[in-house]
This record gives C-alpha cells, sequence and structure tokens, in this order.
C-alpha cells in the first residue's frame, strides 16, 4: 500500500502543483455555509434521495466518489466529490463526461489517487484539486502550505473532515450504514461496484443498531470508520459543530 501510494503520488504531483491547493479553498470558502450533508453509500441511502433533493440548495452537499453516479442519475449535483483510495476502481466512478452537470462541482483527490483517476478526470475535464493525506511521506514533501486531508480510513471520514474545516456548524450523514442490510447485503441495488461487493469480509461482528435498537452485522473495517467517526464527533462539539446522524438504518454512531 505504502509503495503503491509513492509512486502514485510522485505521478500526481504535476497535476497537484497545477491546480488550487486546499488551503486556497478554504480562504475562499471557510465559515460562508451553516450546513453541510456528507454523502456516503450504505444500503440506506436511496430511501433518503428524494429529501436530500428537496434540501440540496439548504446545505453544502459532500460526498463520497461512489455517492456521486448514484446523485447525478438522480440529478442532485453535490458541491463536493471526495476519493481516498489508491486502487484503479476509482476511475469509474468518473469516467462519464458530465460536463453541464459537473459545472461547480469540485472533485477533490487525495494525492496517492491511481493514474486513471487522474486521467479520467482530464479526459471529462472535471474541476479537480489533489490534497495530500498526512502520511510519512508526504509531510516529508514539506508541502504543508498546501494542507492536508484524509487522516480516517474512510473517504467518508475524509467528507467528514472537509466539513468541519469548511467551518459547518451541523454536519448530517445520510447513507453512514457501516453494516449489512436486513438481505445482507453492503450497499445499494445502484452502487457501482454491485451491492454484494463487501458481503465477503462478513465475520460474524455485531454491533448497537441505529437508534440503540437491537444489534446490526458490521464488520472490522467499518467499524474502524464508526469508530473515527466517534473519536472525531466529540472532538468538534469542543468548537460548536453539531453532528446528526440521518442515515436511518445500519450502526450507531455514538455522539
Amino acid at each position: 500500500d505504502s509503495f503503491e501510494g509513492i509512486t502514485q503520488l510522485l505521478h500526481n504531483l504535476p497535476y497537484q502543483l497545477a491546480n488550487p491547493s486546499l488551503k486556497d479553498l478554504l480562504k475562499q470558502r471557510k465559515d460562508k455555509i451553516e450546513n453541510a450533508i456528507v454523502v456516503s453509500t450504505g444500503p440506506s441511502l436511496i430511501k433518503q434521495l428524494p429529501l436530500l433533493k428537496e434540501y440540496a440548495n439548504k446545505a453544502s452537499i459532500i460526498c463520497a466518489d461512489t455517492a456521486y453516479p448514484i446523485l447525478a442519475k438522480h440529478n442532485i449535483k453535490p458541491d463536493y466529490v471526495l476519493a481516498l483510495e489508491r486502487h484503479d476502481l476509482v476511475y469509474q466512478c468518473f469516467e462519464q463526461d458530465n460536463q453541464e452537470f459537473d459545472k461547480d462541482i469540485l472533485f477533490i483527490i487525495a494525492s496517492v489517487a491511481h493514474k486513471s483517476v487522474i486521467d479520467a478526470l482530464e479526459k471529462t475535464k472535471k474541476p479537480y484539486i489533489l490534497v495530500h493525506r498526512p502520511l510519512p511521506f508526504s509531510k516529508a514533501l514539506h508541502m504543508d502550505d498546501y494542507g492536508y486531508l484524509g487522516t480516517g480510513m474512510s473517504v467518508a471520514n475524509m467528507a467528514y473532515e472537509l466539513a468541519v474545516k469548511l467551518g459547518h456548524k451541523n454536519i448530517i450523514l445520510i447513507g453512514q450504514d457501516l453494516a449489512y442490510d436486513e438481505n445482507g447485503n453492503s450497499h445499494p441495488k445502484e452502487y457501482l461496484h454491485t451491492q454484494e461487493s463487501e458481503n465477503d469480509r462478513k465475520e460474524g461482528l455485531f454491533i448497537t443498531a441505529y437508534g440503540g435498537n437491537g444489534k446490526v452485522e458490521t464488520n472490522m473495517c467499518w467499524d474502524i470508520f464508526r469508530k473515527t467517526f466517534q473519536r472525531d464527533i466529540e472532538l468538534v462539539k469542543k468548537i460548536n459543530i453539531t453532528t446528526y446522524n440521518a442515515t436511518e438504518g445500519g450502526a450507531r454512531i455514538e455522539g
């Protein structure tokens, strides 16, 4: 993972330097909008889309890379689309040429992304910036002026971190199940990599369900993401940021 990330970061460096930085973004947009909605691709997402569409102009919409094709299909325009992963499948989220729809969307990509992601963004003329995660090699480049994003292990954790850095006072989570649904599927039907894409990770791990009612099945990775959310939620309470889990399903996220 580390070697792959280092190799891909070095390939992507010219593209990072040729585009604005995270610091530029925060300088322009910090503290401008009170509400943010972080959109993930848990099985509960689809039922929330009509309500999201209704309130889309009342909040910043920050979505995971795999949520972007679903939102595009339902004609819900996010403000930011984020990608964190190193593997080459990520480009599939961005290969559709949606130039009219993509206007005013900013794609924020971790600098460790596979070159196919950059190729897809360039080919479809999507406006994007690259951000370093605060990993040892990235920090060794001394590009602190560009800012860092992606301390957590999931793209949803990264989206939440961006919402905090942009100064949103209310952060609403949807599609953040972090658990399998009642049919045992990991994602919604519309998910790019199939609704069963993480079904092979099941290991009989059960945790408290949304609302504190009963138990749901999760996996080790999702439980790490959940604990990262809980840590961050507690930290940002100290700066008067309130987090609402409006997923209405999946695992309970404390705080």
